[in-house]
């Protein structure tokens, strides 16, 4: 490796004591240290401290490009840190990093719990809801918070969605002096925390997890009736096949369910609505679910909306379908892409199986009956059928 001008820096709360050789030296020899002031006045670093603007701009680092720069970050900076930010802008050769254990190591070694089963996220700068996901029974999780009031709002926050019986462990100051651990209920908690350097680590208990299969009860959506059935949902998104980082396009969104249920298997998608009304649906959904940092929703009919977006990996129509809409489709999807289009419609369906003729793939009607009521008993009540075509481009 060439000589680098910039070396991030993990810093603990020990400070200076807890740096290597080599990150003590780099932060003799650097002109200016960027960071945090804690992080400053831990590095003790004086007159050659800049704390980093509000908000976070790494650009302010590239100032100095050719000198010797230090840019310091809580414990491994490139766990919820700044590292990344950093490097994406810089050549290889430009940057060397010493990273120290981050709080998620510091507070699974206080707690015994083996970090490779415990889900770490960060809450900081994120809405309590993003823990939804993965909020399942005896689930351990550590989490990065903003502040110790913020640690209240989420002890009442899980106690609402029914997840009062969990234990919560409250962490300030780890790898300090001022290290203190308190365990304590979560629907109980009423503690003062003086500190703002908290973390929290929550070992789940309660029933109110989301299933994880395909087809989540629909009275989970907020909707007007515009939702693909759990039953027919399943069966979609079984032939979108989501896979982890891929990109759907969920025309006709109505609900969002279609995109929620993508969006939890790992994956973002792009939900299409033409109605005002609607939209406020997919959003509040896409909230409720933890989800909208993972869903984009645009407002506007396709095929018109389509070419400003990025090219998808699976598109999904659930109605509206036409020559129109598959030409803007077919034209960008990749090979490997799937589409899946559904059709309650004689001429839907008509297409639909000229396309099937055409494209290959798999056509079938889907018919599905519920039992409900009849006088004083019961028989079965048939919803309209579907047709779902589907392909892989």
């Amino acid at each position: 490796m060439a000589d680098p001008w910039l070396t991030i820096v993990g810093i603990g709360e020990d400070g200076l004591a807890g740096l290597s050789e080599a990150s003590r030296k780099a932060l003799d020899d650097a002109e200016t240290v960027f960071g945090g002031e804690r992080h400053l006045a831990l590095a003790n670093v004086g007159s050659r401290g800049r704390p980093w603007p509000l908000p976070f701009d790494a650009d302010v680092v590239l100032s100095c490009r050719g000198r010797p720069t230090v840019a310091l970050a809580s414990g491994d900076p490139f766990w919820h840190g700044a590292g990344a930010s950093l490097a994406e802008k810089l050549a290889s050769d430009e940057w060397i990093a010493h990273p120290v254990p981050s709080t998620f190591s510091l507070a699974a070694a206080r707690l015994g719990w083996r970090l490779e089963a415990t889900t770490c996220i960060g809450l900081h700068a994120a809405p309590f809801e993003r823990l939804v996901p993965h909020l399942v029974r005896d689930a351990r999780i550590i989490c990065l918070v903003r502040d110790a009031a913020a640690v209240g709002a989420l002890a009442k926050w899980l106690t609402e969605r029914g997840w009062g019986a969990s234990l919560m462990w409250t962490l300030e100051a780890l790898g300090g002096p001022r290290e203190y651990t308190h365990q304590h209920r979560v629907d109980l908690f009423a503690e003062n925390i003086a500190a703002n350097l908290v973390a929290v680590a929550l070992w789940a208990r309660g029933t109110q997890a989301i299933p994880r299969s395909s087809g989540l009860p629909d009275d989970l959506f907020v909707h007007d009736g515009q939702i693909t059935k759990r039953p027919v949902r399943a069966l979609a998104l079984s032939a979108l096949a989501p896979r982890p980082g891929e990109r759907l396009w969920d025309i006709g969104a109505g609900s969002g369910s279609i995109s929620v249920e993508w969006a939890l298997c790992g994956g973002t998608a792009i939900a299409i609505e033409a109605r005002e009304d609607r939209v406020e649906n997919i959003r509040k959904n896409a909230a409720a679910f933890g989800l909208a940092h993972r869903i984009t929703v645009v407002t506007g009919k396709a095929p018109e909306t389509l070419a400003q977006l990025d090219a998808p990996d699976a598109v999904f129509i659930g109605g509206g379908f036409d020559s129109a809409m598959f030409d803007a489709i077919w034209s960008r999807l990749s090979p490997g892409g799937r589409l899946v289009a559904h059709s309650v419609t004689l001429e839907t369906e008509a297409l639909l199986g000229e396309l099937h003729q055409r494209h290959g793939g798999e056509l079938m009607r889907v018919e599905v009956a519920h039992a409900a009521p009849l006088g004083r008993y019961r028989s079965w009540e048939a919803a309209r059928p579907v047709v779902q075509w589907s392909v892989v481009r």
